[in-house]
């Protein structure tokens, strides 16, 4: 009986040990995986930082306005610093994610080629994103100051919906992208857009009802000095 109880025991710990040392390669290999990664995603942040600095793109983006967009949100980076930032980090989960498959987990199985197909979708999105957020600031501050010089009521609510109209645009540009709820995105901003056309319609037409009326009564009042100046012409 007892020397029953003795095998099993140490049957069970051969089994364990055998088991740590089929999986000692593999966790070395993800570690070591995971070393590589971050040393290429720090090596490539350091070079890319200089590459983006020699061609002045944080000059460039001064004068474009984009670090003044980028301050008013927040974000005291550059944008040099930025861009390398997340050089660093896709190629550090990359590698995390090598390391991960390296651990031949059943979970995991392909992995890393879903995550690498899915990166360029990533990537665009993140682009549509960044150029929409822009072009919606910009578009928002060329309407807001056409507001001001025309002198129409509700200047910033214009501003404000043309603002949000462009974003949205370009989130569900970006979730399409993504192939995340295509058919809902699409839904979501046909019904949104339709709303912000509506109250853009509304904003304008309570805005600018008075320019309206100034332009028809000068236009009436033309009409009529025309008249009378033909009038006396006949006389």
């Amino acid at each position: 009986m007892r020397e029953g109880w003795t095998d099993i025991t140490f049957a069970a710990f051969r089994e364990v040990a055998q088991r740590l040392a089929g999986l000692a390669p593999r966790v070395l290999a993800a570690l070591t995986l995971i070393l590589a990664g971050w040393a290429v995603a720090a090596f490539a942040r350091r070079a890319g930082l200089r590459l983006l600095r020699a061609v002045d793109l944080d000059g460039r983006c001064a004068r474009w306005g984009i670090t003044a967009a980028l301050a008013r949100t927040g974000v005291r980076a550059s944008p040099s610093g930025l861009l390398a930032g997340l050089a660093f980090w896709i190629l550090f989960w990359i590698g995390a994610l090598m390391a991960i498959e390296a651990l031949e987990v059943p979970a995991t199985a392909g992995l890393v080629a879903t995550v690498v197909r899915w990166v360029p979708n990533l990537l665009v999105a993140v682009l549509v994103l960044g150029i929409g957020w822009i072009a919606a600031h910009f578009l928002g501050q060329a309407v807001l100051i056409f507001a001001v010089n025309a002198q129409l009521a509700g200047g910033r609510v214009l501003a404000g919906a043309v603002r949000w109209l462009v974003f949205v645009f370009a989130g569900s540009v970006a979730l399409t992208q993504l192939d995340i709820a295509r058919e809902m995105v699409l839904l979501a901003f046909g019904i949104a857009f339709g709303g912000m056309v509506l109250a853009l319609a509304l904003a304008f037409g309570l805005g600018g009802r008075d320019l309206a009326r100034q332009a028809i009564e000068a236009w009436l009042v033309a009409r009529e000095d025309e008249e009378t100046s033909d009038h006396l012409t006949h006389l």
